[in-house]
């Protein structure tokens, strides 16, 4: 019941607090620094509900998430938690007074509540109110104490104190003792606050009749129920000895730094007794020293030295004051006090605790939040004092916010293109002697924003492809690079419209998106098609996308892939055309000319003529450049009046490809003579030619006077008239073929082109604009 009215006590006195801070807070919440203070009784489960912090800082439900609010104690020490739901501050686990704060009272938790976004801190304390839950306890459980007979009434002899690690009313409060005829306890204070017992002599002794005592010591302390410890104490009543010890001085002051080495000596008490032999000799003893003081001094019995054996820490205890006890050999002894104040040396090096970073940050962003933290020493003074610094040469500045917490901003727009990290490194300075500090790197990631475009490591390529390629062909490859990194350099490759839009791009090439490759979707003519261009777009996966183009020119290679193609003669399935020589022509007349071209180009169509074979192969020659047949010497009678040569045409390619031509030459003494076909010509009838020899010659015999008669006749004509002017080779007209380079015969060869028909019937032409009009009438009517 006790317990729970505590309790109740203690929430009565959290929730008048907590309005009070409302209203402070409602009053000066723009400054944003003012101090809020709450309590709770210690022992606490998890869990327990301390303040609602929304209400408290007037923000809404949900508000302190989207704020991102956190707790932020000394040393990441976290005994909260913030729910950011419902704004409750709950305990984190339970909380012991007394490992917090020892004897210290009030005990006060410091912690901020910090709202990132805006920037925003609140300074609140959290009052640990102690509970009953110590019970006094006796250094020693036994004290034996020796008083002569001759002691007067209303003499104090000191006890052994006892020490109670509550505060306030719980702590201890007084010291009795079972009642006795001889003594009572008086309870008294020191300066620091504990109460130690001091024994009184109610009524003299009489060691004939009592030599010794034993009492019961007890130490209440003020809780509600009250606790207690209990001592014995063992009086033994000696003979007379009546001079006490004496000090040289009641109080002994002393400053010593806290890095003193251990076992110095820092101070020496000494005492004196007016009594001799066993009652004056003297022995030093601490009196009333706690544990603490027994772990850090020692002091030698005989000598009084006191000496250091554990290190001091200023931050921890800054002044000690022990009591001295000065006993002779009869029991008496004499007090006196030694105030130990400990001198703080800079021996802490600056605290920094990071509450929140940053990183990465997008690289256009100036004026960005990266870090906050706080920095604290645990030395006071000049040695406690702190300056922050970062390197001159970063994007970054430091800005000071309250007590002591600093926030880490950019102060340029960084490039990830040009540095994507840095390693800021904040150096804490003190300002004691000598200086220390304390250095702290954060890593700064920068994220990629989608600045750059795709860039082709070519503005335009030329590609080779041989024609005739197989589809899907890899013809070459296009690259880009982005100077950004993930999805912002993920680079993707498309082809755009062409600009001609008769050029079927679609269907030539298409090109990989991933990997800029190029492709020919079927095979190319060279022919058809000799070079075509198009544009191809490198795009970005970034929002928004960023792009840039290259040109792409590609160039079909001619294979030989085209045979010569004959002209002249024509192999149509027709009769062939025989050309007619006269005998009487001189060696290198032209008998006529074999055209042919080729469907490549280069040297693929570079052609060369050869004859290939001849009826008689030293009468006729081909020129290896034009296809000229001429004749290689002078004709006789002797020569065969019929020949069959042919003449092959050949490229220049590799490998190289031919084409034949075929020619009919017919030897003639006049034009007058019939045309008379080669058996060559007609396979169908060759064996039919050679049935009828004899018919054959008979015809010759008489086509040979008819020819001669036409001849005759023909020369009286032209005598008569004058000679129609014409070039050595101009005996005939009729059909011209130019072979000078555009696919017919010049105009300076003039040739009869003869036709035979499916009937069988030769018919032999004169060229009309060499013979008169009536000449030929009368030939023809014959």
């Amino acid at each position: 019941m006790a317990e729970s009215a505590v309790e109740a006590g203690g929430e009565r006195f959290l929730r008048q607090r907590q309005v009070l801070l409302l209203l402070v807070f409602l009053g000066g919440s723009l400054a944003g620094s003012e101090s809020r203070r709450y309590s709770v009784v210690e022992e606490k489960e998890k869990g327990f509900l301390i303040a609602n912090l929304a209400k408290d800082l007037g923000l809404r439900v949900g508000e302190l998430a989207a704020r991102g609010a956190q707790v932020v104690s000394r040393g990441n020490k976290q005994h909260f938690q913030l729910n950011h739901q419902t704004g409750d501050l709950i305990l984190n686990g339970k909380l012991d007074r007394e490992k917090l704060c020892g004897l210290t009272e009030p005990c006060i938790l410091h912690f901020q509540i910090l709202l990132q976004n805006p920037l925003q801190l609140f300074t609140n304390e959290l009052q640990v109110v102690d509970v009953n839950d110590h019970s006094p306890v006796f250094l020693e459980n036994e004290m034996q104490l020796k008083i002569l007979e001759s002691t007067p009434p209303g003499t104090v002899i000191p006890l052994g104190i006892a020490e109670d690690l509550d505060v306030g009313r719980n702590s201890l409060q007084n010291y009795t003792i079972l009642p006795n005829s001889h003594f009572h306890v008086l309870t008294s204070s020191r300066r620091d606050g504990r109460k130690y017992p001091e024994l009184v002599l109610d009524k003299a002794l009489d060691r004939e009749e009592q030599a010794e005592l034993v009492l019961t010591l007890r130490a209440l302390d003020g809780g509600s129920p009250p606790r207690s410890g209990t001592a014995q104490v063992h009086i033994l009543v000696t003979d007379i000895n009546d001079n006490a010890p004496e000090f040289s001085q009641s109080l002994y002051e002393v400053q010593i730094l806290e890095n003193t080495p251990l076992h110095s000596v820092i101070i020496t008490v000494s005492a004196t007794d007016l009594d001799t032999g066993h009652f004056g000799t003297i022995s030093y003893a601490f009196l009333h020293a706690s544990e603490e003081i027994r772990k850090t001094f020692h002091i030698n019995p005989i000598t009084g030295a006191i000496q250091l054996v554990k290190y001091l820490d200023f931050e921890a205890v800054s002044t000690y004051e022990v009591d001295i006890e000065a006993k002779d050999g009869g029991g008496l002894s004499g007090k006196s006090t030694a105030i130990v104040q400990v001198v703080d040396v800079n021996d802490n090096a600056p605290e920094l605790t990071l509450s929140s970073v940053n990183s990465p940050i997008p690289e256009n962003s100036p004026e960005t939040v990266v870090a906050v933290f706080s920095i604290s020493d645990l030395d006071s003074g000049d040695n406690g004092k702190m300056m922050c610094s970062i390197p001159n040469n970063l994007p970054f500045v430091l800005k000071p916010s309250v007590e002591n917490f600093y926030t880490l901003v950019t102060n340029t727009a960084l490039d990830r293109e040009s540095r994507a990290e840095y390693n800021v490194t904040i150096t804490v300075t003190d300002l004691g002697t000598p200086r220390l500090n304390t250095e702290h790197t954060i890593t700064v990631r920068v994220s990629d924003v989608n600045d750059n475009a795709p860039a082709f490591t070519q503005t335009s390529y030329t590609l080779y492809v041989r024609e005739n390629n197989s589809p899907a062909l890899h013809i070459g490859s296009v690259s880009a690079t982005d100077r950004d990194s993930g999805p912002n350099a993920q680079v993707t490759y498309s082809l755009l419209p062409p600009q001609d839009a008769r050029l079927p791009l679609a269907s030539l090439v298409s090109v990989s998106a991933d990997h800029g490759q190029l492709f020919a979707l079927r095979a190319l003519d060279h022919e058809a098609l000799q070079a075509f261009e198009f544009r191809v777009r490198a795009a970005d996966a970034g929002s928004p996308a960023l792009s840039s183009e290259a040109l792409v020119r590609v160039l079909v290679l001619d294979d030989n892939d085209n045979a010569p193609s004959v002209l002249y003669p024509r192999h149509n399935g027709s009769a062939p055309c025989t050309e007619l020589v006269p005998r009487a022509a001189e060696a290198g007349y032209l008998v006529t000319k074999v055209v042919a071209v080729d469907g490549d180009s280069g040297q693929n169509a570079w052609l060369s003529y050869q004859l290939l074979k001849a009826t008689e192969p030293g009468l006729f020659g081909v020129w290896a450049h034009n296809g000229e047949v001429r004749t290689a010497r002078l004709l006789s009678e002797r020569d065969a009046p019929r020949h069959r040569l042919v003449v092959l045409v050949r490229d220049n390619g590799e490998p190289p490809r031919s084409a034949t031509a075929t020619l009919h030459v017919l030897l003639v003494d006049g034009f007058s003579q019939p045309y008379l076909p080669l058996p060559e010509a007609a396979p169908a009838r060759a064996q039919a030619d050679s049935l009828t020899v004899s018919l054959v010659v008979a015809l010759a015999a008489v086509s040979s006077l008819f020819l001669l008669s036409v001849l005759l006749f023909v020369a009286l004509r032209l005598c008569a008239r004058p000679r129609a002017a014409s070039g050595p080779e101009g005996h005939f007209s009729g059909h011209l073929v130019d072979v000078s380079g555009t696919g017919t015969l010049s105009q300076s060869y003039q040739y009869e082109v003869c036709l035979m028909g499916d009937s069988g019937i030769n018919e032999f032409k004169f060229l009309k604009p060499i013979l008169p009009s009536g000449l030929v009438q009368d030939i023809e009517r014959d």
